[in-house]
Parts: C-alpha cells; structure tokens; sequence
C-alpha cells in the first residue's frame, strides 16, 4: 500500500508536528508512507523527517500555497499512490479537484473544531462539494466531528473520529534543562507552547500574570503575527521582566520538564498535540474552558473560563499553594495522556486505510 500524505508546508504548528511523530510509524517493510508538501521550505520539522527516512516532494519554495497552478502541479506526484491523504485547506481543495479527472482514492483530517471559512456564507456550498468527493473526512475529536456535522450535514456517513496523539513516553521520559532551571532559580515559571495567532489567547495569559507576585514567570514557546501585541500587552502592563518569548522551539519535551507550569489558553482548539504533550509532561496542565480542550481537560487538569485572567492567575496560585491539589491533578493528567499515545493513533490510520483499500 502505498499513501501519499499533502500538507501545505512544514512550519510549525500541530498538524505539521502531527506528521514528524505520525509518519514514521506508518511505515513498514509493505507499507510505503512518503509526504508532499506545497512549500517546500526548509525547517526543523523538515529536516526532522528526513532524519527519520520519510520521502518529501514540493511544489515551490514559499510563494502562495492557493496558486490554482497548484492543482496541476500535485497530478504527477498522486498518480504515484493509492490513497491520498490531505491536511490543511489548499490541499483539501486542490487534491479534491484533481479528482475530476484522476480516480483516487482520498482521505483527509480536519485538524480544529472550527475555521474561518466556515463563517462565510458563500464558501459553503464549496466545502460541501470538496467534502463530498473524500472517501473519508477524520476528526481529531468529538467537538470537531459534532461541529462539522452540523455545518456539512450530508457527510456524517463519511465521518469518523481519531484522537490525536503524542509520544506519551519521550516527553515524561525527558530531562529537565539544568541551564533553565538555573536562570529561574526561585521562581515558579509555567510555559505555553503555541502560535502567535488567532485562535491562541496569550494576552489573558500575559493579563493574570499582572495580577501575580514577581516570582511568577511565563515562557512562551512559538512565533506568529501577533507576538508583536503580546510583547506589547507585556511591556504595557509592566510584566516584562516575567514574560519570556522563546520563539519556535524543538525541544518542546525538555521545556515542558523544566517549567512549574503547562498552560494553553485558546479560543477553541482541534484536539490538541500541546494539550496532550503539557498532560504527559509529569506537571499541572491548565487550559480554558472551550470546545477542543474542554473534552479532554475537564475531570483530568484544571478548565478556567475563557478569557478570564482572574480565574486563571486563581488557579495559578492555587496548584502552588495546595500540594496535594496539585499532585492530584499531575496524576489524572498523566493517566488520561495515556489514552492520546501516537502508537493508538497510527494503528486507526491504518485501519482506516486497509478499508479504504478493500472498498
């Protein structure tokens, strides 16, 4: 069996993340697994995967991954394949098209409970004929299968669920990084692994800092287009001196082992790889309360309303003040994150693939 995976670049983020821990167990001495990117631009996912041995093909090196040029360009490279499976807008559609005029077998994952294509009206009747042409659509939680049934009812048939999954044993395995601990000796620091982006919500989290005693630190993991604001919503509110911006990271395991604290604070997720990875990590994981965390987080870590900076710094200072609170919630979120582990989650794709292949 051989399955092409299509994803529009390798910067970083969860789903692209999703393919440097995924491929490689898809593959296997029947099973060849190779992956095809819009924007070929090299970075640390990258060259993490060839590292690992999965074959990369790209289109272009940036430039505009919606280019219609695109649908003709990936037509060599599905030929090549029995099953294609896309991730990401552009190639969901582009890959979709192609199917006109090549019989393909074509799977894809909706990575969030939500887009923005779906507030506009006049986009709908296009994602329903792009949804229609896929043999499967998979869900990366129960909120987003349920949110995207509702705005595409027709394909509830074709839709089924796999949670999302994380190397649950290298990120509880990890050391802590002796040079962080150092340079934070005294504090209690938490971090939040994320993009700067519009379905993040760092500024609450920049905003309960204010409201904390100086030994509090955050550190934040990620770049995007608003990280510029964040570091002003900082500088204005005189934190600073306690807000640290880390930029893109790959050493996420150790950061995660080294901190106080994993928090995520969002405005609606997928199903996420940080969630789970801040669960794994052996530490007190906080998130808000909205759809794509609030399923996996309540009765395991602790929920804090959205966008609620004075819940939020409450809860802070509560998991440092009650150990044996705290110790509770590291055990119920270390229990659960077992339940995420990637080896759960290769073994569905698989599944899914041998019966599409059999269909």
């Amino acid at each position: 069996m051989k399955v092409l995976h299509v994803i529009t670049s390798l910067h970083f983020g969860g789903a692209e993340k999703l393919m440097v821990d995924l491929l490689p167990r898809l593959c296997n001495s029947e099973d060849k697994v190779d992956l095809l990117l819009f924007d070929g631009t090299r970075t640390p996912f990258y060259e993490m995967l060839e590292e690992r041995g999965v074959k990369i093909y790209h289109l272009t090196m940036g430039g505009n991954v919606y280019n219609p040029i695109n649908v003709f360009r990936i037509i060599k490279y599905l030929r090549l394949y029995d099953i294609i499976h896309t991730h990401n807008t552009a190639p969901q559609l582009f890959v979709a098209i192609t199917t006109i005029f090549l019989r393909k077998k074509i799977v894809t994952t909706e990575h969030s409970t939500s887009n923005r294509r779906r507030n506009w009206s006049w986009y709908r009747w296009l994602d329903k004929w792009m949804y229609s042409r896929y043999q499967n659509i998979i869900c990366i939680s129960d909120q987003a299968s349920e949110n995207l049934c509702k705005y595409i009812e027709p394909i509830k048939k074709k839709v089924l669920v796999i949670y999302n999954g994380v190397d649950v044993g290298q990120i509880f395995n990890s050391q802590p990084s002796i040079t962080l601990k150092d340079q934070f000796h005294n504090c209690v620091t938490a971090i939040m692994v994320g993009r700067f982006c519009y379905q993040k919500d760092q500024k609450t989290v920049i905003q309960a800092y204010k409201l904390l005693p100086s030994k509090h630190h955050i550190l934040f993991a990620g770049t995007g287009p608003l990280m510029n604001e964040c570091k002003e919503l900082a500088y204005t509110l005189g934190v600073a001196e306690r807000v640290h911006f880390l930029g893109n990271r790959i050493d996420i395991p150790v950061l995660l082992k080294s901190v106080d604290l994993v928090i995520l604070s969002s405005h609606f997720e997928g199903l996420s790889l940080a969630s789970i990875e801040g669960m794994a990590s052996g530490k007190p994981f906080l998130a808000s309360d909205v759809d794509g965390l609030r399923e996996i987080v309540k009765g395991n870590g602790v929920l804090f309303p959205h966008e609620n900076a004075d819940a939020l710094a409450n809860e802070i200072e509560k998991l440092c003040n009650e150990p044996l609170y705290r110790e509770e919630i590291i055990h119920k979120c270390c229990e659960k994150s077992i339940s995420y582990d990637i080896s759960i989650m290769a073994q569905k794709y698989k599944n899914v693939y041998q019966s599409i292949i059999k269909s």
